[in-house]
């Protein structure tokens, strides 16, 4: 089994995936995570190299990330890469969704290097959300409820989703 957690930066795919991961009984991976244990901090990896090199890093460990089972959370640019769209075609892909009212705290750690304000966050998430909808297959807003009620909700959806593609 393979899922796939999308979205906005500081939407909480690191956190809620890792509930799934738990709930499901599976493994869980981060692609943000394992650039940085490999590589460095992602905002030195963007302020001495520039963003093409970090995507080509984030790229490689997409492709690491989807050789294995378990629940996966990109960082919210990895769908930016045609490939990586290509991949997770035919995967069962979350939408994670998250409202600006909610973010802000959720920025105050300054670890995002394309995100300098809540106007820089939700300028980012409207260039993004026409593509992060149309590779989702199910999509849950994190604004305002608990990480582990939404992270049984998508457990519960994958399940099904799972059952549903076995009878198929």
């Amino acid at each position: 089994m393979l899922l796939v957690l999308i979205g906005a930066p500081a939407a909480g795919k690191s956190r809620i995936g890792k509930k799934v991961a738990r709930t499901l009984g599976v493994p869980f991976i981060d692609t943000d995570t394992e650039i940085v244990r490999q590589h460095g901090a992602i905002s030195e990896l963007f302020a001495a190299h520039g963003e093409a090199h970090f995507r080509t890093l984030e790229r490689v460990a997409v492709e690491h990330a989807l050789s294995g089972t378990g629940v996966v959370a990109f960082g919210g640019g990895a769908v930016l890469d045609p490939r990586t769209q290509a991949d997770i075609a035919s995967l069962p892909v979350v939408l994670l969704t998250v409202d600006a009212s909610a973010v802000a705290a959720r920025l105050a750690n300054g670890k995002r290097p394309l995100i300098t304000s809540i106007e820089s966050w939700q300028a980012l998430v409207d260039s993004r959300r026409e593509l992060y909808e149309s590779l989702a297959d199910f999509s849950i807003d994190t604004s305002h409820r608990p990480t582990e009620v939404i992270a049984t909700d998508i457990a519960r959806w994958a399940r099904a989703h799972r059952s549903q593609k076995d009878t198929q």
